[in-house]
């Protein structure tokens, strides 16, 4: 009874499926261009005539520190183009579509059934409540690496359209010349953010009644996270707040570009002190104890009427 769940919500979500893996693949095509013109074209154009510090620092000061942040940092450089292939797993069109993704199917997976009046006939049957979270479970376990595989396949086809596959060390010859391998352990980064965004929208979803109300719920904590996170790098009194949202452990690009997983909890106002910690393993647990909690609130709650 359970597969036949799961394969019912495979086939109810196959086609918002497509269309978010098209997308993610078609961003990261289009980034490799952008790094291409950047990397070859641009740079070298602009470094004949003005050292590279003197350009990083008009782009970067004032209102250009904000840009600078949603890049990355201060360690990107983009004159390199496995740094800048790089920024196209933070950027924040990715996020929004990763987030969106997980909001949404997370946010009607309960909610959205008894909104529709359909959980009362899904229970009707030899179905026990706690394998409606588990058909859940499976669902992402399936579609969650899907996502992350279209992204890589965008990487690969935007170095073999724009730039060249290069396995090993690339020589540095001017040219974009990257190794998609290293893109790897980033895909196991961009898995456990839509984990954990999936782990806390279902436990919402699990507690509400109605699919909008959830949705908007989950939106509006998903997006403060967001926002602190980017605003505390740069504001030193939220820099604190920082490790109370999943986007604080969501470091694909220092896992590619300096093979670190860990990140500090301390509690000071430099985020480069404290305790570290995996922020893969911060993020799965995060989805885990989401998808715990909605299995547990899920269990013990009434199933309103439909109105």
């Amino acid at each position: 009874m359970t597969l036949a769940l799961v394969r019912k919500l495979l086939r109810d979500i196959r086609a918002a499926l497509l269309v978010v893996a098209l997308l993610l693949a078609a961003f990261e095509c289009l980034w490799a261009k952008i790094t291409q013109r950047v990397t070859e074209e641009l740079v070298p154009q602009f470094t004949k005539h003005v050292p590279v510090f003197f350009i990083k620092a008009a782009l970067f000061e004032g209102p250009g520190k904000l840009m600078q942040t949603l890049m990355g940092g201060e360690s990107i450089d983009f004159t390199r183009g496995l740094d800048m292939l790089s920024i196209g797993y933070v950027h924040p069109l990715v996020v929004t579509i990763l987030c969106i993704w997980a909001v949404g199917r997370a946010a009607g997976a309960v909610a959205g059934e008894i909104d529709r009046g359909t959980m009362e006939l899904l229970l009707a049957q030899p179905l026990p409540r706690h394998r409606v979270i588990v058909a859940h479970f499976i669902v992402d376990a399936i579609t969650i690496p899907l996502l992350c595989l279209s992204l890589w396949f965008g990487n690969w086809l935007g170095l073999f359209i724009f730039g060249h596959v290069a396995w090993g060390a690339a020589a540095d010859d001017g040219t974009l010349r990257v190794d998609p391998r290293a893109f790897v352990p980033a895909l196991v980064c961009v898995a456990a953010l839509l984990f954990a965004v999936s782990g806390i929208t279902m436990w919402l979803s699990a507690r509400g009644r109605f699919r909008n109300r959830v949705l908007g719920l989950a939106v509006l904590v998903t997006l403060v996270q967001f926002l602190v996170n980017v605003i505390g790098q740069m504001w030193p009194a939220l820099e604190p707040l920082r490790k109370f949202t999943v986007f604080y452990y969501y470091t694909p690009q220092q896992v590619v570009l300096r093979d670190s997983w860990m990140v500090p909890i301390g509690w000071g106002g430099d985020s480069g002190t404290g305790y570290p910690v995996s922020g893969t393993v911060v993020l799965l647990v995060v989805g885990i104890v989401g998808y715990a909690l909605a299995l547990w609130t899920f269990s013990r709650r009434d199933i309103p009427a439909p109105l």
